[in-house]
């Protein structure tokens, strides 16, 4: 058996020996891939049929919206990572936008993400957890299938988020938050919105997040290494626009409770744009960078002092 690196002795997950991670069997599941499936045929069948410009606007903001509010500043730069302070009206607001991605309710997105973020710092892992099989196979895997471990690690959520009223009914029904919005959205165009600024939105949230994470786990250049993890990141350059700049990823496996992913110059986060103006709007505080978290002695740099310029303090 051996023994867990000291530097996960305070994350969210806990495991008993590294093999926890290890050995498990990856499972059809209905309804993620129903929803999934269903989302994607009525967003090709009704998308086509219902074409309109003003549809193809419609999806194009609604999904630029939920990205980059919801997931990249309310699901993870907020509510996974807390790499900034907001009044609780704005956290709230962020993360159901995050809902409104598709991907999971706000509770089961944090512990996906945490058990697949502890599992990458371990010497090996599940390939599930590393996307570590071939494109087609790891796509059928993220977006029809879970992984059920044969001994999971234990997660312990802090009670400001396990306990939260709001959070726990999002996370009973993330699915039909999208009710109220196709909703709206036929109100304000019929079908067509509906079809391109629901269906559309949620196929391509959801399609765009397995696609990034597998090239992010893959494919990219490094800065950094995080010695004895079984996956590093990598950082995905032509999709720092597309993610909101989520695709530094070989930045955020160095820094993970960075506010700001993009670090050097011409690594493009506009999340971090965004969140620029709102600090300097007051609507955020207490903005956590690179130089504000531990020193972390497995992680090295590849490149000599200068190789990128400064790194980006503020």
């Amino acid at each position: 058996m051996r023994e867990l690196p000291g530097n996960l002795s305070q994350h969210r997950v806990h495991a008993a020996h590294v093999d926890s991670v290890v050995h498990g069997s990856v499972c059809y599941s209905p309804l993620k891939s129903l929803w999934f499936n269903g989302m994607a045929c009525a967003a090709i069948a009704g998308g086509c049929a219902t074409f309109t410009w003003e549809a193809l606007i419609v999806f194009l903001a609604s999904t630029a919206a939920v990205l980059l509010l919801g997931h990249s500043l309310g699901s993870h730069r907020k509510l996974i990572h807390d790499s900034f302070q907001c009044p609780r009206w704005l956290e709230y607001t962020l993360v159901y936008l995050g809902v409104q991605v598709g991907l999971a309710g706000p509770l089961g997105l944090l512990r996906q993400h945490e058990l697949r973020d502890y599992a990458q710092r371990l010497p090996d892992c599940h390939d599930y957890l590393r996307h570590g099989r071939a494109f087609p196979l790891d796509a059928w895997w993220q977006l029809n299938c879970e992984l059920r471990l044969a001994h999971p690690p234990a997660l312990r959520l802090e009670a400001r988020i396990a306990d939260d009223r709001f959070y726990r009914f999002l996370e009973r029904t993330w699915m039909a938050q999208q009710l109220p919005v196709a909703g709206a959205l036929y109100l304000l165009g019929g079908w067509s919105f509906v079809f391109w600024g629901l269906c559309a939105r949620v196929t391509a949230c959801i399609l765009g997040h397995w696609l990034i994470g597998y090239l992010a786990h893959n494919r990219g250049h490094m800065n950094f290494e995080v010695r004895g993890a079984a996956v590093q990141g990598r950082n995905i350059r032509f999709a720092s626009l597309l993610t909101m700049g989520e695709c530094w990823h070989n930045n955020h496996h160095a820094f993970p409770g960075s506010a700001r992913l993009g670090l050097y110059p011409g690594e493009w986060d506009p999340g971090w744009w965004v969140l620029s103006a709102l600090r300097g709007a007051g609507l955020i505080w207490s903005v956590r960078l690179p130089h504000d978290l531990p020193a972390r002695d497995e992680l090295v740099s590849l490149h000599p002092p200068g190789a990128f310029g400064r790194m980006r303090r503020a």
